[in-house]
């Protein structure tokens, strides 16, 4: 028993510990991507980003080994565009508003598929916060009031967070870790010819290359391994309490990074938001078991 109690100890400090380095490693690769952007544009690193991303996963998964049946090919094709589009947009945002911020808003979108097919009274009190949070970052306020078009295009990606998530739970039903290397590479047809057209002679830099290579792993290789460890090792409502501190973890690294500064008041609603992500995946948890 005493053996067990330790092993169950040890795996959820390695979960744990997976989770925070899965975050933190997305967030490095958003920084390093933000820097990029006075180069190539947002589109551009991230229509790179996206390339690499492809050929880095479909390298781990090599998911040509099984057949994609037939019925799931347009499904398929529908959650490739949307994680494409998903990565565009975001990453719009990046440019225009910090990246905690953007990262805040964006997590309403899961946030919202969780609450939305609840009826419970209490999940109503995790969706006040979510508004109240979201409330409080809208450039309504004289309190270092945010671009407007960046934070239309953080709601857009969490918009499409949404439907990815719906998508997404069809093909990795059936294809598992294999949807998202085949979603990647239709993410990439899509995206990246109008990314060489607009910006071919900038992303064929050496240096700009490199970076975005190290984008590449630190955004999608990287945290997706730890990402299944940190799955394999943690029980799902602790797993989704620890992802959402993301918002945190970007405003913290935007600040080192990027000398991005946030004001108490947009703190609160990054914390708001938080609470309201965590405690609805603490509750999902214990109404399942």
């Amino acid at each position: 028993m005493t053996l067990k109690i330790r092993q169950d100890g040890r795996d959820v400090v390695i979960g744990a510990g997976a989770v925070l380095a899965s975050l933190t490693s997305v967030t490095l690769g958003a920084a390093i991507a933000k820097s990029l952007f006075p180069l190539v544009g947002a589109f551009g690193i991230t229509s790179l980003r996206i390339g690499l991303g492809a050929i880095l996963l479909l390298l781990f998964r090599r998911p040509w080994r099984r057949a994609v049946p037939a019925d799931l090919r347009w499904p398929l094709i529908a959650y490739g565009a949307t994680l494409g589009v998903m990565n565009v947009l975001i990453y719009q945002a990046f440019a225009r508003i910090p990246i905690g911020i953007a990262i805040g808003i964006e997590v309403i979108g899961p946030l919202a598929v969780v609450l939305f097919g609840s009826r419970r009274p209490r999940d109503f009190m995790w969706l006040a916060a979510a508004a109240v949070g979201l409330a409080l970052l809208l450039p309504l306020h004289s309190d270092a009031p945010l671009d407007p078009l960046g934070v239309a295009f953080a709601l857009a990606a969490a918009a499409c967070w949404a439907f990815y998530i719906v998508s997404g739970k069809r093909v990795s039903g059936a294809l598992g870790g294999d949807a998202v290397a085949w979603g990647m590479l239709v993410a990439a047809v899509l995206i990246l010819p109008v990314g060489l057209v607009d910006h071919s002679a900038a992303l064929f830099r050496s240096h700009v290359l490199l970076l975005g290579l190290a984008i590449a792993c630190l955004s999608s290789a990287v945290p997706y391994s730890l990402d299944m460890e940190a799955m394999r090792r943690l029980p799902a409502p602790v797993f989704g309490l620890m992802v959402s501190s993301a918002p945190a973890v970007g405003a913290v690294i935007g600040f080192f990074l990027l000398g991005e500064r946030l004001t108490p008041l947009q703190w609160i609603a990054i914390l708001l938001i938080m609470v309201a992500s965590g405690g609805s995946a603490l509750t999902m948890g214990r109404n399942r078991g």
